[in-house]
């Protein structure tokens, strides 16, 4: 054995030209690592994924006739360090060489280059061939630009990868963008389709993860785990999504109820994150759908499927990279509010924010509109500080990988990064969450009220939010009109309005 290969977590291709021929002069090696299960409060199901996915992936591999070092753990020799641990093999086995897979978080690829640069062998990094786009295509295709506006890198794409693309260059159907027919609410007594889950057992993991103390959030069914732990399942769920759900999917993706946890969602996001599945697969299967159905599948579900993989995600991967280190650091309020404590119990009176958090406790997992319009927004209104939503979303959610995380909750959810991501604070107060959602109808709160004992908090912080940052935001042309409104109020209804915010910011724990 001469070559050393690592395979991070989230690097789980088997579809990569390492695989392709085996080799006994290359050893590859995984860990299960401290650094990585300590640098966050992760949900359990989110380290339980990892560590079940990375040993069925090992184990398939091995069974090919590849040679493996897995570390589990709770391994006697575990360094708990990746660089501690590449040391020890290297210098125990005696490797001649090392290789790595471009890391996808800043902070490995830092700690791996400059590990590289302190070996006394040869070390080479090579692409993980999974994403449609290079690390910093997005950088240079938005060179000299202040604002990367998604809608353009998208179209990009799709040009480049030939998706739903005509022989003359345009896009299937003369459209490129259909996300206006894509916000519809579930008419009353809509019960969405249940999800497929998966039922193992995973006490074994779940019992280690216990033992050795790691500190988690979240709850778990150790029985019956229900997320997809191999490239097998991770299809099995491609396959039911496409067949089961996208005929709705666009309709309703930006729909929330108390009825379901999943609803019409692809929940294939960990898949992809973890590289068991490859975006382009993905689309490829929806598109294979659509075609054989297309009289049960609007053109638009499609689309607005398809725009969230190839725009979005490569998308933010995109401006990950051409904008770290420093975006980790982007904080354009100057927000510095504590996050409530109930974010990681969700035991609040606002039930909006209840049932989203509570899900997310449950499931690991919460829809785009809950994360963007319920628990960012009221983050965003409430002033809360950046670093602490941050390390909540990495922690609570299966697919959160920082380098899709944090672009997300700095740019389009916080503003944080003034104006890289959005054209706009994606702000609310309860009127949007009642028009998109069953979430008010239950509530402490009433959504109509502005002041009072039983306002809708929404309600206030919303104006209490454009009041305190209006030097920023008062020339922007997409929310010009709210100022405008605000103006035009009443000098005494305004001063209310701003005054019962604040005693909602005094009281934050109790709302």
């Amino acid at each position: 054995m001469q070559t050393l290969k690592l395979i991070l977590g989230d690097q789980l291709n088997a579809a990569h030209s390492w695989f392709q021929n085996i080799d006994p002069e290359v050893c590859f090696v995984m860990m299960e690592m401290r650094q990585e299960t300590d640098y966050a409060p992760h949900h359990i199901q989110k380290v339980v994924a990892f560590f079940a996915s990375m040993r069925n992936f090992a184990a398939e591999r091995q069974s090919e006739g590849h040679r493996f070092v897995y570390i589990n753990l709770d391994a006697p020799d575990n360094l708990q360090s990746l660089t501690e641990n590449l040391s020890f093999l290297i210098e125990k086995h005696d490797f001649k060489h090392f290789e790595y897979q471009l890391p996808d978080e800043y902070r490995l690829d830092e700690q791996l280059k400059s590990f590289c640069g302190s070996l006394k062998i040869t070390s080479e990094a090579v692409d993980s061939e999974h994403f449609m786009s290079e690390r910093h295509e997005l950088e240079t295709f938005f060179k000299g630009k202040k604002t990367f506006l998604m809608e353009s890198f998208y179209r990009a794409m799709r040009r480049k990868h030939n998706v739903m693309m005509d022989d003359d260059g345009q896009p299937w159907t003369s459209q490129w963008n259909y996300d206006a027919d894509n916000r519809n609410a579930f008419p009353k007594d809509h019960r969405p389709i249940e999800p497929l889950i998966f039922d193992k057992d995973v006490s074994e993991i779940v019992s280690m993860i216990k033992k050795q103390d790691v500190k988690t959030i979240g709850v778990v069914d150790e029985k019956h785990f229900l997320w997809p732990t191999s490239r097998a399942e991770s299809l099995e769920l491609l396959s039911f999504f496409t067949e089961n759900c996208l005929p709705l999917f666009g309709k309703f993706q930006d729909a929330m109820t108390t009825q379901g946890w999943s609803l019409y969602h692809a929940r294939i996001s960990f898949s992809m994150n973890s590289k068991m599945v490859s975006p382009l697969e993905v689309i490829q299967a929806a598109i294979t759908t659509w075609q054989v159905r297309q009289d049960e599948i609007s053109f638009s579900q499609l689309e607005g499927f398809v725009r969230q993989i190839i725009g979005w995600r490569e998308y933010m991967r995109g401006v990950y990279w051409a904008k770290m280190p420093d975006y980790q650091h982007l904080n354009y309020f100057e927000h510095k509010q504590k996050l409530p404590d109930w974010f990681w119990t969700g035991q609040t009176k606002m039930a909006c924010l209840k049932h989203s958090i509570q899900q997310s406790l449950n499931y690991a997992y919460a829809h785009h509109i809950q994360r963007l319009m319920v628990t960012g927004n009221f983050a965003l209104l409430a002033g809360i500080n950046p670093d602490e939503l941050d390390q909540w979303y990495l922690g609570i959610y299966i697919d959160a990988i920082e380098w899709v995380e944090i672009t997300n909750t700095r740019g389009m959810s916080q503003f944080a990064d003034g104006g890289i991501v959005g054209t706009k604070p994606y702000v609310s107060s309860a009127n949007y969450i009642d028009k998109m959602s069953t979430y008010c109808g239950g509530c402490f709160y009433d959504k109509k009220l502005k002041i009072g004992e039983k306002a809708c908090p929404f309600n206030s912080l919303y104006w209490h939010f454009y009041a305190r940052h209006e030097d920023k935001l008062v020339k922007n042309p997409r929310i010009g009109m709210m100022y405008q409104t605000w103006k035009k109020m009443d000098a005494d209804n305004k001063m209310a309005i701003l005054d019962q915010a604040e005693k909602h910011l005094k009281n934050i724990e109790t709302l």
